[in-house]
């Protein structure tokens, strides 16, 4: 399997209240009267992270966190990265404080490749001590020069869909890139500049993927539904860069769409997988009603947690079996059909669209 879409894991042991925090996408603490274990997510690491560090399934929580802090955070990480059987990982490098792809790669054991975040270099560039003329030019000989095989956009939570889907001027960028340096160019949420790493990404001509719909409160989820991405979709069709959309529960019946109608757009499930649970399968089996089968990747997007990573593949082989089996005993497809069905979605469409070949494992 390829991991399209991840993110590092936590370098050390989290307490209790960090690792509940990571069974969720809210930013707020959780409640004293609640436990995020009660979820689907911490019903599904009881019971299918528990039996990799030698537990029964079902364990408690308290006996959970237990086991996993005598067994060590190297110990912890190496069994369940190992558990997911996923062969090759694409780290997305933008979130702070996870391994990098050096340190993921050793630890792992397999080939792991970078996702460049368009944001986050272009905070760096303007934390350089560049001038607001200098910015556009800069940013762009920044993303020549990352050797990685893909980009993401982060555009759904600084400002949502609903942007101008033509690529701005550049004198309207230095305009915004000024009064953006004299605030003290931190957080980028400006959808003027936005737009221009947007399209400096289209640009670059490497795949890009825009986190899509479900995530954190940072977005307002209305304003993500990659139905509002269309028009954009259609500028970037002549410049030949593939669009991935991400995780887009609920929305994921939309991505399927315009993966179905525009042959540069691919989506997949990836966050929902894990965060639906239990009833993943059914998320999974959604997501492949409409588009065309060549359109659909896997991703788990695994965030500091190991335990995510282990998840994400072993409920997507769950979902995917399942949807594929009552398709073959209906029999309304064939077992080999089914078989490479599973393959291109859980790897040759990943390797087809970063150029991943030579990366097998």
């Amino acid at each position: 399997m390829v991991d399209h879409h991840a993110h590092g894991v936590l370098p050390a042991d989290p307490g209790r209240a960090e690792f509940e925090g990571l069974l969720t996408e809210s930013d707020r603490a959780v409640p004293p009267w609640m436990t995020q274990f009660d979820s689907p997510l911490g019903f599904a690491v009881r019971r299918w992270c528990a039996p990799v560090l030698g537990l029964a399934p079902h364990a408690s929580p308290e006996e959970y966190l237990a086991v996993r802090g005598s067994l060590g955070w190297d110990e912890v990480t190496r069994r369940l990265l190992d558990a997911s059987g996923v062969g090759c990982v694409l780290l997305e490098t933008g979130l702070d404080s996870g391994l990098g792809v050096a340190e993921f790669a050793g630890l792992s054991g397999r080939p792991v490749h970078e996702v460049v975040r368009l944001e986050a270099v272009l905070e760096e560039v303007a934390g350089s001590g560049v001038s607001a003329a200098e910015l556009p030019s800069r940013f762009r000989e920044a993303l020549a020069s990352r050797s990685a095989v893909g980009l993401k956009s982060i555009i759904a939570y600084r400002y949502g869909f609903d942007f101008d889907p033509e690529p701005p001027g550049e004198a309207e960028v230095v305009r915004a890139a000024g009064a953006w340096l004299r605030q003290g160019a931190t957080r980028v949420s400006d959808p003027v500049l936005l737009r221009f790493a947007l399209w400096a990404g289209v640009e670059r001509g490497l795949p890009i993927q825009l986190h899509t719909a479900y995530g954190d409160p940072d977005l307002e989820l209305h304003r993500c539904d990659p139905l509002l991405l269309t028009r954009f979709i259609k500028n970037v069709e002549p410049h030949g860069v593939d669009l991935l959309l991400l995780h887009c529960y609920p929305f994921h019946r939309n991505a399927a769409y315009l993966a179905q109608v525009f042959p540069h757009v691919h989506f997949d499930v990836g966050l929902a997988i894990n965060h639906t649970g239990a009833r993943s399968e059914a998320v999974i089996a959604e997501s492949l009603e409409l588009a065309p089968f060549a359109k659909v990747l896997y991703s788990s997007d695994a965030w500091g947690l190991p335990e995510l990573h282990h998840l994400g593949a072993r409920l997507w082989r769950r979902g995917m079996s399942r949807a594929l089996a009552h398709h073959v005993e209906s029999g309304d497809w064939n077992f080999d059909d089914a078989l490479r069905v599973a393959r291109m979605i859980g790897r040759d469409n990943a390797e087809r669209v970063y150029g991943l070949r030579d990366s097998r494992s």
